[in-house]
């Protein structure tokens, strides 16, 4: 059923659809590692990982429902739901228990990276098929890409 008629081509918002779901349930994923491991940070650099954590937490949050409401925009149900989210995101298996600091940069780096690469995939994808949903692609990977920045060089 759709409530909302999209103005994209069957063929066009199939991708976009798809593109859009996956950057969704990535982002959706990476605000719960991130809050994970926030949580369970220990070592000398606890304060400003914890702190630096939570701007990923925020920032995802922020993507999430920017791209969930384009999606609905043209007429697609967004799906975040648990379930949909441990099916479907690319992120690897986050660290159980306390994370000593440098192994939680590590981990963000590693989450990071994974989204990013599926991302940039993604950018591709709707290049031709809507530009309107690759620019917010695009402005997505360029924060997302910052964050992997700050993360790499936390850890030298």
């Amino acid at each position: 059923m759709y409530v909302v008629k999209s103005p994209l081509s069957d063929e066009n918002l199939k991708t976009v659809s798809e593109a859009l779901q996956g950057a969704l349930v990535d982002l959706v994923d990476l605000s719960l590692v991130a809050k994970q491991i926030h949580w369970n940070v220990v070592g000398q650099r606890f304060r400003s990982v914890h702190l630096q954590l939570d701007e990923v937490v925020t920032l995802a949050r922020r993507h999430t429902d920017t791209v969930a409401e384009r999606a609905a925009a043209l007429g697609v149900s967004p799906d975040g739901r648990a379930a949909t989210v441990a099916v479907g995101s690319g992120i690897g298996v986050t660290p159980e228990g306390w994370v000593d600091d440098t192994a939680a940069v590590g981990a963000m780096v590693d989450a990071l990276g994974a989204v990013i690469a599926r991302m940039r995939e993604r950018v591709d994808a709707t290049g031709e098929a809507d530009p309107v949903s690759q620019d917010l692609l695009i402005a997505v990977t360029g924060d997302l890409e910052k964050q992997h920045w700050m993360f790499q060089a936390e850890n030298g």
